[in-house]
C-alpha cells in the first residue's frame, strides 16, 4: 500500500467515525449553542489537538506502552472518566438556573483558551483514542514510509475531517439560534448534553483495556 492509498483509505475510516454521533459532537453543539462560534471552535480545536498528538505519539511508537501497560491505561482511564463525570455533572448542576444563566456560567474566567483546554482534556484523557490509533495506524503504514510522519499526516487527515464536521456543526447552530436560545430549550440541551457526557464518563469507567 503507497501512501496515497493510505491516506485514502484512512480517510474513508475516520471519516465513518466522525459522523457517528459522540461525545465530540455533543460539545461543540453545546459550546456553540451557549457561547458562540469562537468559543465553540476553540473546543474544537483543542479536541483536535488532542488527535493530532494522539497519532503522532502512536506513529512514534509512544502511545504503545499505553496499549502495552495496563497500568498506564487504567490511570488514564479513571482520570478520563472522573473528568467527564465532573464536567456531564456541572452541566447538569447549570441547567437547573435559567438559560441566561447557563450561558454565563458557559463564559469562564480564560475564554477560548479554557474553552481550548476543555477540548484538549477531554480528548486526551480519553484513552480509547490511544488504543484506536494503535491498533488502526498499522494497517495504514506503508513499508517504506517514517512512523512517526506518517502517523501525524494520517492523524492530520482525521483532524481535517474533524474540523469540517465541527464547521458544519457551528454553521447549524448559527441558523437555528434563535430557537435555541429559547431558556426552556438551552435547559434541555444543556441536561441532555450533561447526561451524555456522565454516560460517556461512567461507560469509559466500566470498560475494559
Amino acid at each position: 500500500m503507497d501512501v496515497q492509498a493510505s491516506i485514502a483509505s484512512f480517510a474513508v475510516v475516520v471519516g465513518l467515525l466522525t459522523l457517528t454521533p459522540g461525545l465530540d459532537t455533543a460539545l461543540v453543539l453545546r459550546t456553540s449553542l451557549l457561547s458562540g462560534r469562537g468559543h465553540a471552535w476553540a473546543v474544537a480545536l483543542g479536541i483536535q489537538a488532542g488527535t493530532l498528538l494522539w497519532g503522532t505519539l502512536a506513529g512514534a511508537g509512544l502511545a504503545a506502552l499505553l496499549a502495552a501497560s495496563s497500568l498506564a491505561y487504567e490511570i488514564l482511564r479513571w482520570a478520563g472518566a472522573a473528568y467527564l463525570v465532573w464536567m456531564g455533572a456541572r452541566m447538569l448542576w447549570q441547567s437547573r438556573g435559567s438559560g441566561e444563566e447557563a450561558a454565563e456560567a458557559e463564559r469562564p474566567r480564560g475564554g477560548r483558551w479554557r474553552a481550548f483546554r476543555r477540548g484538549l482534556l477531554t480528548n486526551l484523557l480519553n484513552p480509547k483514542v490511544g488504543v484506536f490509533y494503535v491498533a488502526m495506524l498499522p494497517q495504514f503504514m506503508p513499508h517504506d514510509a517514517p512512523p512517526a510522519v506518517m502517523g501525524t499526516l494520517l492523524a492530520g487527515v482525521h483532524v481535517c475531517e474533524g474540523l469540517l464536521w465541527s464547521a458544519l456543526l457551528i454553521g447549524f447552530t448559527g441558523l437555528v439560534r434563535g430557537w435555541l436560545r429559547r431558556p426552556s430549550v438551552r435547559r434541555g440541551i444543556d441536561r441532555l448534553t450533561g447526561l451524555v457526557v456522565v454516560g460517556f464518563g461512567l461507560r469509559l469507567a466500566v470498560q475494559q483495556s
